[in-house]
């Protein structure tokens, strides 16, 4: 299939999956009683309206992009991460510890080391499943969905036991949440009086590191050989186990940096439900973009707006706040329909000649630039030198 059909081939598909992801989101906010364009209006419109809107858009994009960097690391790589969740809440209690035990050090030195700390909380978190795949052969989806349910039971047993906060304790309440974090500790606000701060910046920086590491370096050529051929990959004499766990690792690392990142920029504090289902939004993100950094970034702030309008809408037009989650669930099923066509060889072939065949009729019999009885007379020559 040449270029130009194929792009028209997948700007096709991709429009009739995203009509249908609405389509989908129309038909449950009908059931629900709700004028469906009002309500699209506001989850699209309302978050760009004021400084404060936008810049909430942005502080949900930062873990968003977050985590979808690891997990098209891992996707690209043949592995599939679906315990980003859990590797978030291990993040922000790596970081929440890093930060209580070391107060007292220079705000340039414990941003960086709560950052790193929550890395490898996460890291170590994942590589738990991906020695399970690379080693034993242990499915990653099973084994990292079992370690998000792991890791929310420690995460609150840590909360409600040896990490409370002592002030809950002597006044009763009991609410399961960390000491706040020393100010040395923070990620600075980029704009006085709203939540966005310095950790968009880091996103960037580190999506344009990812695409560095992915399609301009050695190891990232292994990973995404090992995703795309393992077979192919041994044979070229490459441990396609080896990338599976490295990739596995980096997506853990990535989904630990954004825990940490929340826990020190928005909340200052290990709270309950901080991750606000990040882990899972992010799978949604790296498909929707790609598993490109370069998509990536705007599927974040396309979901930002989402998650951002989601709750405006609750307010003004009492619609239920987790219509995001069935939003969601209409474009995970558009994303993989439209992949599946994508791919399909027999639908792109099929779709080739229509177009061609479209194109032939526009053009006339005898070609572009050939008046048609002229095509007709070369036809009629063609025929005769066949019968000879």
């Amino acid at each position: 299939m040449k270029t130009p059909v194929r792009v028209a081939y997948v700007v096709l598909v991709s429009l009739v999956a995203a009509l249908a992801a609405v389509g989908i989101g129309a038909i449950v906010l009908t059931i629900l009683g709700a004028d469906v364009f009002q309500t699209y209006k506001v989850i699209l419109t309302e978050p760009l309206k004021d400084l404060f809107g936008i810049t909430e858009v942005l502080v949900r994009a930062v873990p968003l992009i977050l985590v979808a960097l690891g997990i098209a690391i891992s996707f690209r790589a043949g592995i599939l991460n679906i315990g980003a969740e859990g590797q978030i809440q291990m993040g922000v209690i790596s970081a929440t510890a890093v930060a209580l035990v070391w107060p007292d050090l220079p705000k340039g030195i414990l941003v960086p080391l709560v950052l790193l700390g929550g890395a490898a909380g996460g890291a170590l978190w994942a590589s738990i499943a991906g020695y399970l795949r690379a080693k034993l052969g242990v499915n990653e989806i099973l084994s990292t969905v079992m370690l998000n349910y792991i890791a929310a039971q420690l995460y609150g047993f840590l909360l409600r036991g040896p990490m409370i906060d002592p002030a809950e304790l002597q006044t009763g309440s009991g609410t399961p949440q960390s000491v706040r974090l020393p100010k040395s500790a923070w990620i600075d606000r980029i704009i006085p009086g709203t939540r966005l701060h310095w950790g968009i910046v880091l996103a960037v920086v580190l999506a344009i590191l990812v695409y560095i590491l992915m399609w301009h370096t050695t190891w990232g050529f292994k990973m995404r050989a090992a995703g795309a051929s393992p077979k192919a990959t041994r044979y070229g004499g490459i441990n396609v186990e080896s990338c599976l766990f490295s990739a596995m690792v980096l997506a853990g690392a990535f989904a630990g940096l954004a825990g940490a990142v929340e826990v020190t920029a928005v909340h200052r504090r290990a709270i309950e439900g901080i991750s606000s289902g990040y882990g899972f939004s992010g799978i949604v993100v790296a498909l929707f973009g790609g598993l490109h950094p370069g998509g990536i970034i705007p599927a974040a702030l396309f979901f930002g707006v989402l998650l951002v309008g989601t709750d405006m809408t609750q307010r003004i037009m009492s619609i239920p706040a987790n219509m995001v989650s069935v939003l969601q669930g209409a474009v995970i099923l558009s994303i993989i329909s439209a992949k599946m066509v994508i791919n399909d060889p027999y639908a792109r072939e099929k779709f080739a000649r229509r177009f061609l065949h479209s194109k032939d009729k526009e053009r006339g019999p005898g070609g572009e630039g050939i008046p048609e009885e002229h095509g007709a007379q070369n036809e009629e020559t063609v025929n005769i030198e066949a019968k000879q």
